[in-house]
């Protein structure tokens, strides 16, 4: 059933003083180091822990007036209880992303303490998360992957070396985008100095940085991590006539949008076992923060591991980031994993009930699981269109439902009895 114009104003209205609202909060610019703290490290022979605490970030100012910014959060849900009720749906959804942008506000305020720590796992999880109750815990599932990857590591797997630098990289990339979104001319690929990863995506736009080097094969994931998933959902949502807060993603999105991509890495045969290597040890690096290791404690935990120094100053500095060098982790890594088993879920257990319609909607903007039902309402209703933009993987249901059936047969088997079988044969 359509609803009335006024009625979508309304809704419109409310969507966009979030959007609004939203905008000077970039939590990643709020919480990163200078350059000098990597200079200072090394020269100290990565001996003497980072000199990180609140008066650091004290010196680097947020870009806003927190308290401002958190009452006006305030008034946009008090205002979108009062036109469109408690119990509204998409009035829910707006509520919930207001508490939540009240509670980013909160952990940027407590940077350098422990209660960012602590905000953090309010936001984005703890290592020491279950999926279900008796279910193995996310440092479960990194230790159980890393003995995998470890055998793996010990075949004869070409390594592909990195031949590829960063303006080429731009332009191989620039090309991928201009075909895949031929309809956003204004998608840009550019080089950036400023980021810790090896490429990061913004609303429009892919950042790389400019003294990584990269192959085929990196760049074909970054084309469809970066751009078929972060940048297709953000053009999807800011091509949403109503509902445009879809376009943009509070932490609780974080979750589903890094499921997705690292799902399509996988789909679409880009991923390889060092990434997967590489988000293993994120998750195992977090647990030991969490557990009371401070700089010195991950950064060993990755050179026993065999990266580079370089290398481990950067994974370890993601892990403290917008923390005290000895303080709680910033969690936000463990979403790739955690996403990627929840997102399968939800895809697998829509193709078993019949449910194929509920999967392309993952993509109208930068959703969260819990909100599914409820977009495919929204869409019913016409508060919400469908993707503009669908990777390939999910523009084909029939091969994705086929694939997943498959899939949902083989997780029942037992591998502890099929390798008993199997072992005059392997």
């Amino acid at each position: 059933m359509k609803q009335s114009e006024q009625y979508q104003l309304v809704i419109r209205s409310l969507s966009d003083r979030i959007v609004e609202a939203q905008a000077p909060i970039r939590v990643l610019d709020a919480i990163k180091w200078d350059d000098n703290i990597r200079d200072t490290f090394l020269k100290k022979r990565c001996k003497a822990l980072p000199d990180i605490n609140p008066d650091y970030y004290a010196q680097r100012p947020l870009g806003f007036d927190s308290a401002e910014r958190r009452q006006i959060f305030q008034d946009i849900e008090r205002d979108i209880t009062r036109q469109l009720g408690s119990f509204n749906p998409v009035g829910q959804i707006m509520r919930r992303m207001c508490r939540e942008y009240r509670t980013v506000i909160r952990m940027l305020e407590a940077r350098g303490t422990r209660d960012f720590g602590l905000i953090s796992q309010e936001l984005y999880g703890a290592a020491s998360d279950a999926f279900h109750a008796g279910d193995p815990t996310l440092t479960d599932l990194g230790i159980m992957l890393s003995e995998s990857l470890k055998n793996i590591a010990r075949t004869e797997l070409v390594r592909e070396p990195k031949t590829i630098a960063a303006p080429d990289a731009v332009g191989i990339l620039q090309a991928r985008m201009n075909e895949a979104f031929p309809d956003d001319q204004a998608v840009r690929v550019f080089e950036s100095d400023g980021i810790v990863a090896d490429a990061a995506a913004g609303a429009d736009y892919i950042k790389i940085r400019s003294d990584a080097m990269f192959n085929q094969r990196d760049l074909n994931l970054l084309a469809v991590h970066e751009g078929m998933v972060h940048v297709a959902t953000s053009l999807n949502g800011q091509h949403q006539p109503i509902c445009t807060f879809l376009a943009k993603g509070p932490p609780s999105s974080t979750v589903t949008q890094e499921g997705l991509a690292i799902l399509m890495e996988v789909l679409t045969f880009n991923s390889y076992p060092a990434r997967l290597r590489k988000l293993t040890d994120r998750t195992r690096a977090i647990q030991i923060a969490e557990t009371g290791g401070d700089f010195l404690d991950v950064f060993q935990f990755y050179r026993d591991e065999g990266y580079s120094r370089d290398d481990s100053y950067n994974n370890t500095s993601r892990v403290f980031r917008g923390s005290a060098s000895n303080g709680l982790p910033f969690t936000k890594d463990l979403v790739y994993l955690k996403g990627f088993i929840l997102t399968y879920n939800y895809i697998q257990l829509a193709v078993r009930k019949g449910k194929l319609q509920q999967i392309p909607l993952l993509f109208c903007g930068k959703t969260t699981l819990e909100d599914m039902r409820t977009l495919g309402q929204l869409v019913d209703e016409g508060l919400v269109v469908p993707p503009r933009y669908l990777p390939a993987p999910f523009a084909d249901l029939n091969a994705l439902s086929a694939w997943m059936c498959f899939s949902g047969f083989l997780n029942n088997l037992s591998l502890d009895r099929v390798e008993a079988d199997y072992a005059n044969i392997l």
